[in-house]
Order: C-alpha cells, then sequence, then structure tokens
C-alpha cells in the first residue's frame, strides 16, 4: 500500500503537492471513465467550474472547504477554466444550489463537482444529467445515481472499518470478544465502515494486502452476538462524550476492551469523558484495567497529538493503544482535478477510491493532520 506522507496534508496549493498526493493514493482498480463519461463532454462548452461542499461545520468539513478553495484558486490563475466554491449548511440549501446554476446560462457552465450532504440529493443531481452538464461526486456517493458520475471519488470506507478491525486482530482481539462502535450517522459512509469492519473479520476483505488470519476468522454468530453499535453520534464529539458516560454508567460495560470510533472527532468524545468527571473512579478503574484499544479515522491533528503521547499522557499510558486511520480531506483537490481532467479530454477512472493507512504511535511522525 501507498505510504501519504507528511506533505500530503500540507495546504499548499501547488501542483506539484496535488499530482504527490494523487501518484500516492489513488486506487485505480475501478472502472475507467473516458471523456464520454457522466454526459458528453462536448454538452459542456462552457468554461465555469462549480464546486458544492458542505459548510465547515467540524474539523474535516471546513479543512474540505480550505483544501477546495486552494484548487479553485489554482483554476482561476492557470486561466483555462474559472471555478466557485459553494457551501451549504443543509440539502435543501444545495439542492436550491443546483437548481440556480442549471437555471442560468447552461453555455458558461463546464461542470459541477458535488458533495452530497444527503441522500434527497439525488433528484437535484438527475437534473445535472438531464441538463448535460458533467459531475463529480465527492465523499458521499448516492448509489442510484453513482453510475452517471464522470467520477465517484471517496477514501475507502470500507478500508476504514477494515483497518481498524486489522489493529485490534493484530493486537490481540480473539473471535466472539466484546466490541462497541461508535458509528458517524445514517449515511453510505457509516455502513461502508461499518461493513469494511464485520468483512474483515468474517475473511471476506483485505486490509494492507492481507485477510484475517484463518484461525482468527468470526462467525456470522459472533459478529451478530458480539458487535454492538451506539446508532447515529451525528460526528459530534460531544454526543459521543455523553453517550460513553451513559453507557459506562453501567459498569459491566468497562469490560469492553475493543472500541472503533468512526472519526477522530468521536474518539477524542470518549476521551474527553475518560478525562471528566462524568464517569465514576471505579468505573474508569475497571476500564483501564483491560489496557482497550480505541481507533479513529481521518486525520485530526488533536487525536494525532494523542496517538503520539503528546497529550492525554495519563489516559493513553493506560491504554492498550490509539489508532486512526486516514481520510484526509486533501481528496477534494482530487475530485476538482478529475473533473479538469475530464474536460481536457483526459481519462478519468469513475470509481476513485483513495487508499488508506493505519496511523499508530510507530509511524504517527510520518503524518501532519488537520486544526
Amino acid at each position: 500500500m501507498s505510504n501519504i506522507s507528511r506533505r500530503s496534508f500540507v495546504a499548499a496549493s501547488s501542483a506539484s503537492l496535488l499530482s504527490v498526493f494523487l501518484g500516492a493514493c489513488s486506487n485505480d482498480t475501478g472502472s475507467d471513465a473516458g471523456s464520454d463519461s457522466g454526459g458528453d463532454a462536448a454538452a459542456a462548452s462552457g468554461k465555469h467550474i462549480y464546486v458544492l461542499t458542505a459548510s465547515p461545520d467540524h474539523g474535516w468539513t471546513g479543512q474540505v472547504g480550505v483544501f477546495a478553495q486552494e484548487k479553485v484558486d489554482e483554476i482561476n490563475e492557470a486561466g483555462t477554466y474559472t471555478a466557485e466554491l459553494q457551501t451549504a449548511g443543509a440539502a435543501a440549501d444545495q439542492i436550491a444550489q443546483v437548481e440556480d446554476i442549471l437555471a442560468g446560462n447552461l453555455d458558461d457552465v463546464a461542470g459541477i463537482v458535488i458533495q452530497p450532504l444527503d441522500d434527497t440529493l439525488q433528484s437535484a443531481i438527475q437534473s445535472i444529467v438531464d441538463a448535460g452538464v458533467p459531475y463529480v461526486a465527492f465523499d458521499r456517493i448516492i448509489e442510484a445515481v453513482q453510475d452517471s458520475a464522470v467520477a465517484n471519488v471517496k477514501g475507502d470506507n470500507e478500508g476504514i472499518g477494515a483497518g481498524s478491525a486489522a489493529y485490534f486482530v493484530e493486537n490481540g482481539m480473539q473471535p466472539g470478544d466484546a466490541v462497541y462502535i461508535y458509528q458517524g450517522d445514517t449515511s453510505s459512509v457509516t455502513t461502508l465502515r461499518d461493513d469494511g469492519f464485520t468483512e474483515y473479520l468474517l475473511g471476506n476483505l483485505e486490509f494492507d494486502g492481507s485477510t484475517v488470519p484463518e484461525d482468527q476468522k468470526w462467525t456470522q454468530e459472533q459478529i451478530d452476538s458480539a458487535i454492538t453499535k451506539s446508532g447515529a453520534m451525528n460526528w459530534s464529539r460531544s454526543d459521543t462524550k455523553a453517550a460513553f458516560e451513559s453507557l459506562l454508567g453501567d459498569e459491566t460495560n468497562a469490560k469492553i476492551k475493543w472500541w472503533y470510533a468512526e472519526d477522530d472527532e468521536l474518539a477524542m468524545g470518549i476521551l474527553e469523558a475518560l478525562n471528566g468527571g462524568g464517569i465514576s473512579d471505579s468505573a474508569k478503574e475497571a476500564f483501564y484495567e483491560t489496557k482497550p484499544f480505541i481507533t479513529g479515522c481521518g486525520g485530526l491533528q488533536e487525536y494525532y497529538d494523542v496517538i503520539g503521547g503528546e497529550s492525554y499522557q495519563d489516559i493513553v499510558a493506560n491504554l492498550g493503544g490509539a489508532m486512526s486511520v486516514t481520510y484526509s480531506p486533501i481528496m477534494i483537490q482530487t475530485a476538482i482535478q478529475d473533473m479538469v481532467d475530464h474536460l481536457d479530454g483526459k481519462e478519468v477512472t469513475q470509481d476513485h477510491v483513495i487508499a488508506c493507512e493505519n496511523v499508530t504511535a510507530e509511524n504517527v511522525d510520518e503524518y501532519v493532520g488537520f486544526e
């Protein structure tokens, strides 16, 4: 698996940075889509590219906006196309943005790069296709319309689950051990992160080129009985903190050793709960007796500092380990570049999955996260 170097996360707008990132992180195992994918390129005679992303409501999303604006500025400076970034805090607002674009002069529109806020964007995306405008979907992929995209650019969400499961197995997790999963939301992202975790344990999915050892495979019965899911935490640190405090109100839950948080913010919620006064000392003592393991994903520098032993040292000393799986917000630049390449007549990968890696105490110094 490719190594995502420190410079992959540094906010720089040069074309050389993007080239390094694409070369290191792209996974070209998906189907190739040429210049006729997602609508005929000839239908997009304009020169203006719209980039539609979520409003910066938490760290990862906020950094998506930073990287998107950098790439937009790069396109505008190059001069072949013009580009602009629009953000939305709700699906209805994003739908309205699409409607406004399509109601304008389509002769000016080259293409649309969109991070759908939820599945209610399906009809809006279909209207983009019906208008003959090519589009690239980023991060949250809507299955019903994905085949009409120039490219579907996303991190390896199944890989995130598989990476967490592999880390647990490497550190002694046995088939049937109790596992608690803190889920992000109700979208396909969470479903894939759930599925990746269980499919790795069942022996159906690889991580870093390997499947679970034969003697460590789980049965479906063990999956069903031993894994508990939180329900949607809405990618919220505070929601996870409150949920974890409530969970450990029953000290039998303190015996769970394996904690899979589907985002670094959620992992930080667990740590903040352990650092606060909402959990009894006896429950904390019982929790630490197991030498528990906590995983996250996303690349939050605050959590990288925890993994590296630079913060929450007293808590980390009582853990078996803490780990994060990469899911860099700089992927938005890959999505925008895929649109530019398509407009330039180049072939792009339609199912464009960015490979992920496990970040542990042993290699965290090789990575720089986002604030």
